[in-house]
């Protein structure tokens, strides 16, 4: 663990930086990956499931035989469990909807917007050591609020070449359509121009590690929007005197046991708060069935005296976490300081792990201090705005003079003459 006692405020931005790959490495995979698949589709995804997953897979596309049989490998306790969670994941998203407001900005000019479902959407499911169904739910549940028509799913497959029981009952329950084995850029790489299986879709959802983000981000130059870049996963705790340190250390570990490339930061003002939970998190790691990859993680996070809890928001701000947790007394007092944040958590009580999994928010969230221009998935994230405007023909005498005179400022005289000719 990386340890600052007042670091000052010229050091601040070296301690908001974030470990990364060698970009050079990253980028050259990614086009290398994004070739092979359009040229030989299927083939090319068999491949890299070998070559990337050791997993052998003949056909691609999950069987409804295989769904069925993931249902009744998993406890009834935990389908409760996911049920209770989409539930509230459904409550809160639900609440997002709009009704069509018209507005008239001129007499006799209305003006209104509509939402329209992005049809297509693929939703990229991490796999491998920790298989996130959750993240099923929190993206195919907004999907189906917001009406799309497809949900296509990709995920990596074991070595066995099965998907994880639970990803495939959070599927069939939340309503997707369509479920692949393929993981990492090639699955992205899948969705963005479809291949014999696989269907090409308008937009790509879904964490992942640097590789997806990257291949994310160079989908887009086909055509293929995304959610945002939700890469490794982060977490800042800002603590003051009554923060419990045993809470803290476990929000801390909590993520850290995502990955190797994760990344925590603990903050606070009281000495005695710091040095018990640094040996707190020493502690509570070694009870990890991952605390091989929560000690990686640690290597790259910081644990950080300061002076103050306004030099503390302020230094969240310039990092912007995915989520940010404030153990602070008073904390509605704080919350109009936070500026960039994914998702906040208040008070002892609000771990972090109830946001990922079942108070009802989304846990895709912009990491890599992207919170600074960025929102999390919401019920918005699967819509379309399309605006409409009726002007009657008083509505284009009232306003015709204004269109006329600035269409005409700007050297655009057809744009005048529409105008024009219905006014004469």
């Amino acid at each position: 663990m990386k340890i600052y006692r007042y670091p000052t405020k010229d050091s601040w931005k070296d301690l908001a930086k974030r470990p990364v790959l060698e970009q050079k490495e990253i980028s050259g995979l990614i086009t290398e990956i994004f070739a092979e698949v359009e040229k030989n589709g299927d083939k090319a995804l068999i491949e890299f499931n070998k070559k990337f997953d050791k997993a052998e897979t003949s056909i691609l596309k999950v069987s409804e035989i295989e769904i069925k049989e993931a249902e009744n490998q998993i406890q009834d306790e935990l389908k409760q469990a996911i049920q209770q969670a989409k539930e509230n994941i459904s409550t809160f998203h639900a609440s997002q909807k709009q009704e069509i407001q018209k507005i008239e900005t001129t007499k006799g000019v209305v003006c209104w917007r509509e939402n329209r479902a992005v049809e297509r959407v693929g939703i990229y499911i991490p796999g491998g050591t920790a298989p996130l169904f959750s993240t099923v739910l929190m993206l195919a549940v907004p999907a189906n609020l917001a009406g799309c028509k497809e949900i296509v799913l990709c995920t990596p497959p074991d070595q066995d070449g099965n998907i994880n029981p639970a990803i495939l009952y959070a599927a069939k329950l939340c309503g997707v359509s369509e479920i692949f084995k393929t993981g990492g850029a090639q699955a992205v790489a899948a969705m963005t121009f479809g291949t014999e299986s696989i269907p090409a879709v308008n937009k790509i959802f879904g964490p992942g590690n640097q590789f997806v983000v990257a291949a994310k981000e160079y989908a887009q130059r086909y055509g293929v929007a995304i959610d945002m870049p939700a890469g490794p996963s982060e977490v800042l705790v800002i603590a003051d005197e009554q923060a419990v340190p045993e809470f803290c250390a476990a929000d801390l570990l909590s993520q850290a046991e995502h990955g190797s490339d994760s990344q925590v930061v603990f903050i606070t003002t009281d000495l005695k708060v710091f040095n018990e939970t640094i040996s707190t998190v020493e502690q509570q790691i070694k009870e990890l069935p991952r605390n091989e990859f929560a000690a990686q993680a640690l290597e790259n996070s910081s644990f950080i005296l300061i002076n103050t809890l306004k030099e503390a928001l302020e230094f969240s701000n310039l990092y912007a976490p995915e989520h940010l947790i404030l153990a602070i007394n008073d904390f509605e007092k704080y919350i109009p300081e936070v500026q960039n944040a994914g998702s906040v958590f208040l008070g002892n009580y609000s771990c972090e792990s109830a946001g990922d999994y079942a108070s009802g928010t989304n846990h895709t969230l912009p990491t890599n201090g992207y919170a600074k221009n960025y929102s999390g998935v919401s019920l918005d994230s699967f819509v379309k705005k399309i605006t409409f405007q009726q002007l009657s023909r008083e509505g284009l005498q009232n306003l015709g003079k204004t269109i006329e005179l600035m269409a005409e400022a700007e050297g655009l005289f057809a744009h005048k003459n529409a105008v024009s000719i219905r006014l004469k």
